[in-house]
């Protein structure tokens, strides 16, 4: 029979990688021998007021207890090789791991989630959070928001299914849960292990190091192996999980800056699967300009522009005949008139088309007076005016320990010390991209940039 270790911990928040845990409490199951652990942890930083009126741990609590560096020798020696039992394993998991991993040790565990486990045996019930699993199954309840406490809960729920489901039941449904996916036959489970479980980008290389996909995701491990669950399935995936022959990933602080590199090394690298983000395209945009004649409209080229300082541009499409059809839709939607915008050639004075099928509004032959035409195609156009950049030079992005540094809307790299930041804004600019222009104008309104002084 497997060893079991039932885990929970209390911790200062929600992110591994920046949050740290406060308490641990474990319970070792090995066949009818069971013992309890608990401990509290010295986070070496301030637990809010918010999470020790939740857990009921204040920074008094703690002020004396070890450290995670003191004890996590003796975890890692008491639930090495068990499996790893948890109420939303991935956080237990992740925090532990994450722990470990500054202290040098390199944990890794086959994990069962309970909350998943329940949704499978119980599918009728809407609810599986850790109230609902107390209320539904009768568990007695010593404390909450404790770690033993929660782990003792996790503990009789595991119990209480082995009396309700049969045995075989559960088998298959803890198999489901911990089993792996097939791995392609040129990748190894050291290779899979291996994979952070965090945010960040991972590369797919197939024979000779030929680049095959670049992808990004919150969770990468959980990402990298839904590609070898869903090849069966799906003939993309099937074909691609037959190509690969490596994998390699690259951290990042969060999903903003996991967009970026993504599209950073799809451009650069040109993988063969990633053909949407990969197309370089000749960028167009409508340019608007007002003469003494009134408006002007013409289609300008991403070479001939800066996006990030002209104050007039509207939309970013691949190509002149996008454009074109961009601007001739908005016109049938709105009446303006196709001559007027140069989408139509018609004499001086005569009507355009869609005048002749009452659908412009005259301004082709003078019955809509010019400068209310003009109002109104700037209006039409106002909803796709590309945003000039708002500041005065290069900024950056904090996303938890990484700097992500972005100028005039592309994205120059990312960072963590000055001397990386010397070297990154001495080399030369990458040009214009749209991908990461829409990324970097969402970026801005939830992480406050910064204005580098240079």
């Amino acid at each position: 029979m497997q060893s079991l270790a039932f885990v929970d911990l209390e911790t200062t928040g929600t992110i591994a990688s920046v949050d740290r845990i406060t308490e641990i409490g474990i319970i070792l199951v090995d066949g009818s021998q069971v013992e309890e652990w608990s401990c509290l942890i010295n986070p070496e930083t301030r637990i809010s007021t918010f999470i020790e009126k939740l857990t009921g741990i204040t920074n008094k609590m703690v002020a004396n207890a070890p450290t995670f560096a003191e004890i996590a020798h003796q975890v890692f020696r008491m639930i090495e090789g068990r499996l790893f039992i948890a109420h939303n394993a991935r956080f237990d998991y992740g925090f532990l791991k994450q722990s470990f991993k500054r202290e040098g040790y390199d944990f890794r565990a086959t994990t069962i989630c309970t909350v998943k486990l329940s949704r499978r045996l119980f599918p009728g019930c809407p609810k599986h959070n850790l109230d609902s699993l107390i209320e539904r199954h009768g568990l007695q309840v010593k404390g909450r928001h404790r770690a033993l406490a929660d782990a003792q809960l996790i503990h009789q729920f595991w119990q209480k299914i082995q009396q309700q489901i049969p045995a075989v039941e559960v088998a298959a449904a803890i198999k489901a849960l911990s089993g792996r996916p097939s791995m392609p036959t040129y990748l190894n489970e050291q290779m899979l292990d291996s994979l952070p479980i965090g945010p960040g980008v991972y590369l797919f290389y197939g024979e000779s190091e030929l680049p095959l996909y670049v992808g990004k995701s919150k969770h990468l491990r959980q990402r990298v192996l839904s590609h070898f669950t869903g090849d069966v399935s799906s003939a993309k995936e099937m074909s691609l999980s037959q190509q690969v022959r490596s994998i390699d990933y690259i951290e990042t602080g969060g999903e903003i800056g996991a967009l970026l590199k993504e599209v950073e090394l799809v451009k650069k690298l040109q993988p063969m699967h990633n053909r949407k983000l990969r197309r370089n395209n000749e960028l167009c945009s409508i340019s608007l300009k007002e003469t003494e004649a009134g408006l002007h409209i013409d289609i300008a080229y991403a070479h001939d522009l800066n996006f990030g300082e002209q104050s007039n541009l509207y939309g970013l499409f691949k190509s002149l005949r996008a454009a074109n059809n961009a601007l001739s839709d908005l016109a049938n939607e709105h009446g303006l008139c196709k001559a007027i915008i140069g989408l139509e050639k018609v004499k001086a004075g005569n009507p355009c088309f869609a005048r002749q099928l009452k659908k412009c509004r005259g301004a082709c032959v003078g019955e809509e007076p010019l400068l209310m035409h003009s109002l109104r195609l700037k209006e039409v156009l106002s909803q796709l005016r590309i945003h000039t950049w708002p500041f005065t030079g290069p900024a950056y992005l904090k996303e938890n320990d990484d700097l992500i540094i972005v100028d005039n809307w592309a994205y120059l790299g990312t960072i963590k010390t000055k001397e990386e930041l010397c070297q990154l804004l001495d080399s030369p600019r990458p040009q214009f991209d749209k991908d990461s222009y829409r990324i970097l104008l969402k970026a801005i309104k939830l992480l406050q940039p910064i204005v580098l002084l240079i």
